[in-house]
This record gives C-alpha cells, sequence and structure tokens, in this order.
C-alpha cells in the first residue's frame, strides 16, 4: 500500500499529537513531521517532501499563510498541498490563505474519519472547502474591493459559464449537465480556467469569481 505523507504543523503539543494519532489509525497514512511555527513548517516540507500539509492559520512568528506562500511557490514542492487547519473566528485570514494557494480548509474540531478523507481528497488533487466553512470565505470574498476589474475580460461568454459552475461548488460532470456538456469537455474548460486566470486550483477560481463580482453570496 502506497502511504499517504502527512506534515502537521500547530503551535501546540497537544494539538500536534491529537492529529498524528487520528491520522494515523488509518493504515494509508503516515504523518513524517511536525512543526510548531511556520518557518520550521517550510523546513520540514523541504526535508520531508510529504503530499499534504496540515497547517494551523495562526502560529507565532512566522504564519501559517506566510509559510503556505513560501511551499506553494517552491518549484522543488509542487506535489506538496496545503490544508489550513481553522477556527470559527479566523474568518479574516481564509481568504489570505487562498490567495497563497491553500487547497482548502479543516476546521479543528473535524470528525476523525472526516480528517482522514480530507487528506485523501487532496492528496488526490482535488481541492477541500469544509461546507462549515465554505459559506464564510466567499461571503468575505464578496465583501472584497474588485482588484482588478478586467482580470476577467479574457474571457469567453462559455468560460465566464463554467466559473459560475465552479463557484457554485459544482463537480466537472455537474457543469457539464448544467451547460449541456460533457464531463470531458467541462474537464477541458476548467482547466482553461486555471491558465488563463492564473489560478493554482478550483477554490482559488472560486474566490476570483466572487471577487470580480461575476457571482454574489446567495447566487448559483
Amino acid at each position: 500500500m502506497s502511504l499517504l505523507r502527512v506534515v502537521v504543523a500547530d503551535d501546540q503539543h497537544l494539538v500536534r499529537a491529537g492529529l498524528r494519532a487520528l491520522l494515523e489509525r488509518a493504515p494509508d497514512v503516515t504523518v513524517v513531521g511536525e512543526a510548531a511555527d511556520g518557518a520550521a513548517a517550510v523546513d520540514v516540507v523541504r526535508a520531508e517532501r510529504p503530499d499534504v500539509v496540515l497547517m494551523d492559520v495562526r502560529m507565532p512568528g512566522t504564519d501559517g499563510i506566510e509559510a503556505t506562500r513560501r511551499i506553494v511557490t517552491d518549484p522543488d514542492l509542487a506535489h506538496v498541498e496545503v490544508v489550513m487547519l481553522t477556527t470559527f473566528d479566523d474568518d479574516e485570514y481564509l481568504l489570505a490563505a487562498i490567495r497563497a494557494g491553500a487547497a482548502g480548509f479543516l476546521l479543528k474540531d473535524t470528525a476523525p474519519d472526516a480528517l482522514r478523507d480530507a487528506v485523501r481528497v487532496v492528496a488526490g488533487g482535488h481541492a477541500l472547502l469544509s461546507p462549515a466553512v465554505t459559506r464564510r470565505v466567499l461571503a468575505a470574498a464578496a465583501r472584497c474591493p474588485v482588484e482588478d476589474p478586467g482580470r476577467l475580460a479574457g474571457l469567453t461568454d462559455r468560460e465566464r459559464d463554467v466559473l459560475t459552475q465552479v463557484a457554485a461548488g459544482r463537480s466537472n460532470p455537474e457543469i457539464g449537465a448544467a451547460l449541456h456538456l460533457s464531463p470531458e469537455t467541462a474537464r477541458t474548460y476548467v482547466s482553461r480556467l486555471l491558465t488563463k486566470l492564473d489560478a493554482r486550483d478550483r477554490s482559488q477560481l472560486v474566490v476570483i469569481a466572487y471577487e470580480s463580482g461575476l457571482v454574489r453570496p446567495g447566487e448559483g
């Protein structure tokens, strides 16, 4: 069995120990390193080359957002996915974390099975926005001023339609059904959007859709 390699970064020792214990109950997951701050997390990730990093948002010194930015911009770590560990009072950080390249979020009180499943999902290359925090992230994105009003100018009408569907959280097959496209064609459109909008993953596409004003909370 191929083991999924995970690094856990949190400034609380008990949290790290608890996450390690929960993750390693799965036969396909192993924790290969821990860190108590963002700078140490980057060092551990560079040394261990894990598949997934569970990264606390707020840590002393280098925080989780800056650590995430350093990891995802390092060409040697292109395969590493970062999931932010958050609590309900971290709203102000969530949007910045997606911009930094986080693949998604998990609440610290996530059920053990959901935690292990989330690691598998992200390791498989899929973005993860926990239903408990997605609405808050999108609301925060919608409240932000439009940074680049012309950011979507290069998109075709069909690409805008697909982006709207992505922002609604729909999968490629669901996008295809809604827009009368094959799943393969929908996938092609999503890949094209990632390239055109210089987005790392679907999470960033969602934020772009809301920040640009293409969609608003409650739509879709």
